[in-house]
């Protein structure tokens, strides 16, 4: 293929990536060093109380927000550095709270709390993840071909809802008198709140996702299944292995590649969990770094964001992604370099 040719296919995707990934990035990760405030100025503002006669007047001294000659808050950006890093991380504090042993107090850190979460939301769910939908999968590939269309479909209905229609449907089963809280009410006897404490709300969390995300494990993994090669698992069982054994000795490393890109897609997506907290409303008990994002962004009563400190938790959020994927980078890489 010509130079021009290749060149003429391949600008307009690098020009969307520059456009709309590498330009925002190199922007956020600037902003992460930079403070933008407004500039305040003395006033003097004079109130009084109400009435005629023993009307008693003071003057107080604000420092208020200076406006330009359209009516808007005139700001000043200034260079911090690592300044919102460390309002986010709270170093000092952290170490204190690690030193102390103090599980509690690192947890009144929001970032450490948040960090907590979206962590153990994204081991956990991971193998949930593949292991569900390779059950799937394998369930489906045996079963007879008459029915096979309708569990497809069936399987797919939970992918297919929209993220956070799927959690709202979710705590509405179990908030208050939801359906299942009652019967589990009617059976045990007992009073159940089930988004009273954090641990309830994060296994609600996790059951989601991995109702919610297993079905395209298992469309990927189901496609994986009609490529395994049929010799070699006849052979397997002329040999006398069984079912397990080809399972594992056969099947499973001919959707290894799969399964590490299953991983990946699923560690990017999980470490980003947002629609579960939001859904969910668990801000109270639970959140993740993205919604630490979205809340450093939400503007104060005098109408500021912190976007220095929302800059700096996301570049902490992609600082996390990238050391998530490393492993996994360096096995998909061996493996080429080893195919080569």
């Amino acid at each position: 293929m010509k130079f021009k040719t290749f060149a003429a296919f391949v600008a307009p995707s690098m020009f969307m990536m520059f456009l709309f990934i590498a330009a925002p990035l190199v922007s956020v990760f600037l902003q992460s060093f930079y403070l933008t405030q407004p500039v305040r100025v003395a006033t003097e503002i004079e109130t009084c109380t109400p009435g005629f006669t023993g009307q008693v007047c003071k003057t107080e001294t604000k420092f208020l927000p200076q406006l330009d000659e359209n009516g808007k808050v005139i700001t000043e950006t200034t260079f911090v550095g690592l300044e919102s890093y460390r309002n986010v991380v709270q170093p000092d504090h952290a170490w204190a709270a690690i030193s102390s042993f103090d599980w509690r107090g690192l947890m009144n850190i929001d970032f450490w709390k948040a960090l907590r979460f979206t962590l153990t939301f994204t081991l956990l769910t991971l193998p949930l993840v593949i292991g569900v939908g390779l059950a799937l999968a394998l369930a489906v590939n045996n079963a007879a071909r008459s029915i096979r269309g309708p569990v497809i479909f069936i399987s797919l209905l939970p992918f297919i809802i929209t993220p956070v229609i799927g959690a709202l449907s979710i705590r509405w089963l179990f908030v208050g008198d939801g359906i299942l809280t009652r019967l589990m009410e009617a059976y045990s006897g007992q009073d159940i709140a089930m988004f009273a404490q954090a641990w309830t709300i994060e296994l609600l969390m996790l059951f989601y996702r991995v109702w919610h995300v297993a079905p395209f494990a298992f469309v990927i993994f189901y496609a994986g299944l009609q490529t395994v090669n049929t010799d070699s698992l006849e052979a397997a069982v002329i040999d006398g292995a069984t079912r397990f054994e080809r399972l594992r000795y056969v099947i499973v490393p001919h959707l290894m590649p799969l399964i590490v890109f299953v991983a990946l897609i699923h560690l990017m997506d999980a470490y980003r969990v947002f629609e579960e907290v939001v859904g969910f409303r668990s801000q109270a008990h639970v959140i993740s770094l993205q919604w630490l994002t979205y809340d450093f962004l939400e503007p104060d009563d005098a109408g500021n964001r912190s976007i220095s400190r929302a800059s700096a938790s996301a570049m902490l959020t992609m600082i996390g992604i990238v050391i998530l994927l490393v492993p996994l980078l360096r096995k998909t890489w061996r493996d080429h370099k080893g195919a080569h």
